[in-house]
């Protein structure tokens, strides 16, 4: 079972390791942004001067919600567990590089991750492009299919997928896009369980 064979785990910040706290809506509304399109997207088709004033609202806005986060129901354990165990641990993100330190820090994980393995926006191109997986793989050495993807939406599934990584699903009551999970669990900590009885077997 990939989810006892893997020592490489790969993970979503806000909505998977975070409560959820992001609204989108009102963030696409405050930026002038249509609602159907997705949000970073957007502003890279837009003329410099604007993008950037853009996203300078954006990273404002996305400090206060990083430096008030609180940790999803079992995540804490899930990742300190499986740092105990000595895997390598990293996180693939659409938000920028030092906000994600900040929430890290803020739910009190960031000694479970190096620097570098804290891939934002600037690192990688957004999920779902499989680039940020394909560097994380390539930097710690491993082929591509020896990663756990670890997330809570669509764009997370596309990514493991096109990478070829094992995709987890978790923080939904139910699995909507089954064709894209290998492994669905409610919260990390019934995740937790599950890597538990992995290593009974």
């Amino acid at each position: 079972m990939k989810l006892r064979q893997s020592r490489h785990w790969v993970f979503d910040m806000d909505g998977t390791l975070t409560l959820a706290v992001h609204d989108f809506e009102a963030i696409k509304r405050y930026l002038d942004i249509p609602l159907e399109h997705d949000i970073l997207h957007h502003l890279a088709g837009l003329p410099a001067a604007d993008a950037a004033a853009k996203h300078a609202w954006l990273l404002e806005h996305e400090r206060e919600l990083a430096l008030s986060a609180k940790p999803a129901p079992g995540a804490v354990e899930l990742v300190q567990a499986l740092h105990q165990r000595g895997y390598q641990l990293g996180i693939l993100t659409r938000n920028a590089h030092e906000l994600a330190w900040l929430t890290l820090e803020a739910i009190g994980v960031a000694n479970c991750f190096a620097a570098n393995a804290v891939l934002g926006r600037d690192e990688a191109h957004p999920k779902p492009d499989p680039a940020g997986l394909l560097h994380l793989a390539e930097q710690w050495q491993v082929q591509p299919d020896e990663l756990v993807m670890v997330g809570d939406y669509l764009y997370d599934l596309q990514c493991a997928r096109a990478a070829g990584a094992y995709s987890v699903l978790v923080n939904l009551a139910e699995n909507p896009w089954p064709s894209l999970v290998d492994h669905f669990a409610v919260d990390c900590s019934a995740l937790l369980e599950a890597v538990a009885d992995c290593s009974k077997v």
